[in-house]
């Protein structure tokens, strides 16, 4: 089996930047691996991302079932089978993605939430979790001020705090999974830390 890599946090932390430089250096290194990122990945799930981020009127259980469909896709469809094949798989946001939104920012129950996600994903769980940890309004203001056509960037600023405070609950309740790195350091250095620990796996594994 492969390696299964996630990136998470806030609005505007870095993960997508750095889970795509991940990619790049597995790519210069010759490491077969595939980038993938949530929602989306396969024709049905990207279709769900354009009506989770840009749609109207829908409640919060509505929201957690569009994102379960989407990750049951891709899970089914192109995580599962490329992990079966040995390559190191990178995600850019997972589970705890609805963890720390539907669950911390909607407060909806995380006994539901936990079983939806093991239904989604056949309680496939990574290998490493990444949370680029910075506080929600400095990822606002990286972000010079969101995209005013996204639902979640539209949400208010308590919304986001809860949002963080999840992302935080779940890395403290794991922490042998997950790798905390402050996100206001350098792109290079957070890079060179998420390659440091990559490698260290990778040679664990040989």
């Amino acid at each position: 089996m492969g390696l299964f890599i996630v990136f998470e946090g806030v609005e505007g932390s870095g993960k997508s930047t750095q889970s795509h430089e991940l990619h790049r250096r597995l790519q210069q290194a010759d490491v077969d691996s595939i980038l993938v990122r949530e929602p989306g990945g396969t024709p049905t799930a990207e279709y769900v991302r354009e009506w989770l981020i840009g749609g109207h009127g829908i409640s919060p259980l509505t929201e957690l079932l569009l994102f379960s469909s989407a990750r049951a896709s891709l899970v089914d469809s192109v995580i599962n089978p490329a992990l079966v094949e040995g390559q190191l798989v990178v995600c850019d946001r997972y589970i705890y993605s609805t963890l720390a939104y539907q669950g911390y920012g909607r407060a909806m129950d995380m006994a539901s939430i936990n079983n939806l996600n093991a239904i989604a994903t056949g309680e496939l769980v990574p290998d490493l979790v990444v949370l680029l940890d910075v506080p929600p309004e400095t990822g606002f203001q990286r972000k010079q001020g969101g995209d005013p056509n996204d639902r979640f960037e539209r949400e208010d600023a308590a919304f986001h705090q809860r949002v963080h405070k999840g992302y935080r609950a779940s890395a403290e309740n794991d922490p042998e999974r997950w790798l905390v790195l402050d996100g206001s350091l350098s792109q290079k250095d957070l890079s060179d830390a998420v390659w440091k620990k990559v490698s260290d796996m990778r040679e664990e594994e040989a």
